[in-house]
């Protein structure tokens, strides 16, 4: 089994050889991969290309900028995934034989704590994988009117108690900003047991940075692109993090849409774009995480291009 190169530095990429098996790279393929990051998914795809193969990779994080291999297959677009279709188009390299998304915030978006995306470490309310942005966490937080906040929390994450999430928060602004992680991990940490603290503001924080970084609706764009951009035989390989993107993404592969049922024509057929190659969403070994803890809530599904 060939081994992923040490990156750890940025981001260790779960589901690493499944992952890249499952897009059945050839000499010639097209690939994209969706979330460049720290590039090693991009790295070993670049290893299995030819000389005529071409790789399409997307960062909207400036920060992925400084690990760009040199590599004449490489196409480099510093853009969110939901504008997929357009930047594939524009480089005249349609249809693709492959597309890989890992979905979720990188190693590297967690441990830099300004970036503010860490329950653990202290930073200013940020949350923007786009640092060009005008929305971030600060605004979501201090700004949001309690209608928004409870679509937030009620949308983005499994919380049993956003009542006294958001009563709490916007209970505390009204005397003075809530500017920080820590500020908000102290403002929150006693709605919880003990046990159940990191689980619990965990969520919110998910919460917060998906409505900050528009997740859902970039993702749900980007796959409604895929039935353009992959060509018949390619293949679909997506590794979510939370059940909320997981269903976004089964309910597209099984449906054809998001909302779980198949449109069917007149005669009661389901005309759907993709076919599920694992019934099952595969999972991180027990030795994968123990290695990598975040990898534990990941599932990885493949589908191909009928």
């Amino acid at each position: 089994m060939m081994k992923m190169e040490e990156n750890s530095v940025y981001h260790v990429p779960v589901l690493f050889e499944e992952s890249i098996q499952a897009l059945e790279i050839q000499d010639d393929s097209v690939i994209v991969d969706v979330t460049f990051g720290g590039g090693g998914h991009s790295k070993e795809i670049l290893k299995r290309l030819g000389d005529d193969g071409v790789l399409v990779a997307f960062d909207q994080d400036e920060d992925a900028l400084d690990n760009i291999p040199e590599d004449d297959r490489l196409v480099f677009v510093e853009s969110n995934f939901r504008f997929l279709y357009n930047w594939v188009k524009y480089h005249d390299l349609l249809p693709v034989d492959g597309l890989l998304a890992d979905l979720g915030v990188s190693s590297h978006q967690f441990n830099e704590g300004e970036r503010g995306f860490s329950i653990r470490e202290e930073g200013v309310l940020d949350m923007r994988m786009n640092q060009q942005s005008d929305l971030t966490a600060y605004k979501v937080v201090n700004d949001y009117p309690e209608k928004e906040l409870f679509r937030v929390f009620n949308s983005f994450a499994d919380l049993k108690n956003v009542k006294k999430v958001v009563f709490t928060i916007s209970g505390a602004r009204r005397s003075s900003k809530i500017k920080t992680t820590t500020q908000l991990v102290d403002l929150l940490i006693g709605l919880v047991p003990h046990k159940k603290r990191n689980q619990f503001l965990a969520q919110v924080f998910q919460a917060i940075r998906i409505e900050v970084n528009d997740e859902m609706t970039a993702l749900t764009e980007m796959l409604e692109q895929c039935t353009k951009v992959i060509k018949p035989g390619g293949k679909l390989v997506v590794i979510a993090y939370h059940s909320i993107e997981d269903r976004l993404v089964k309910n597209f592969i099984r449906e054809g849409n998001f909302e779980g049922q198949a449109e069917k024509d007149v005669f009661g057929v389901a005309h759907t774009p993709f076919k599920a190659e694992n019934k099952k969403p595969l999972v991180p070994t027990d030795e994968e995480i123990e290695r990598n803890p975040r990898a534990r809530s990941a599932k990885l599904r493949i589908a191909i291009k009928k």
